[in-house]
């Protein structure tokens, strides 16, 4: 599992890098036209990839919303991803509650900067209202963490192209996917981070964002 997720992040790392600006002819616009059309250009095309790799594959929050997975949850967003099945006894609360400690351990500035997205591993029995009531279980901020689940080959889909899909839901693993979705730099959240290191790993990332 370890080996696969970490080709994941390679993969991620490589495949949405920022495509080298368009050479444009200096005799067609003025330079510094030229530089902004081209930068347009590569903002436009690295977006498009983005879209490719994570998709837009439906799916619904825990208010019965439906969502694009890369243009609604994901883009233009710093993101901690964790994954959970609502009938977890211990480790899925667990992993909640600990989210919650990083919250509140992170300085005031870039607290609404960080979204939390949680992806369900068992769809046909996590509705979202099951979802739902796992979030008010665990009194998260749902103003900033989104719950997801919807379709049963949407899910496995997403899951895997996550590197977390288990056909045994009860072995999935508590690791987690953290990115910065402007600056394509994702990582791997370790389950045995304290609350203040998973603040400080998701502060680096929302302070690399230009601006």
């Amino acid at each position: 599992m370890m080996k696969k997720l970490s080709n994941l992040i390679v993969v991620l790392c490589l495949g949405l890098a920022l495509l080298p600006q368009a050479v444009l002819s200096k005799d067609s616009v003025p330079v510094s036209s030229a530089a902004a059309v081209s930068n347009t250009s590569s903002d436009a095309a690295a977006e498009e990839k983005a879209r490719n790799y994570f998709t837009d594959t439906e799916v619904i929050d825990q208010n019965g919303k439906k969502q694009r997975f890369y243009s609604d949850v994901l883009k233009g967003r710093v993101v901690l991803i964790s994954f959970i099945f609502t009938n977890c006894e211990f480790a899925c609360p667990m992993q909640a509650q600990k989210l919650k400690q990083a919250r509140a351990a992170m300085v005031p500035s870039i607290k609404d900067d960080v979204w939390y997205v949680t992806l369900s591993v068992d769809p046909e029995r996590d509705t979202p209202e099951a979802m739902k009531k796992f979030a008010e279980r665990q009194g998260v901020d749902e103003s900033r963490w989104i719950f997801l689940t919807g379709k049963k080959e949407n899910m496995e889909f997403l899951v895997k192209r996550l590197g977390q899909y288990t056909p045994d839901i009860e072995s999935h693993t508590t690791l987690m996917l953290a990115g910065n979705t402007i600056t394509k730099h994702w990582t791997r959240v370790m389950p045995m981070l304290t609350p203040p290191d998973i603040a400080n790993k998701m502060r680096d990332l929302v302070e690399e964002t230009p601006g």
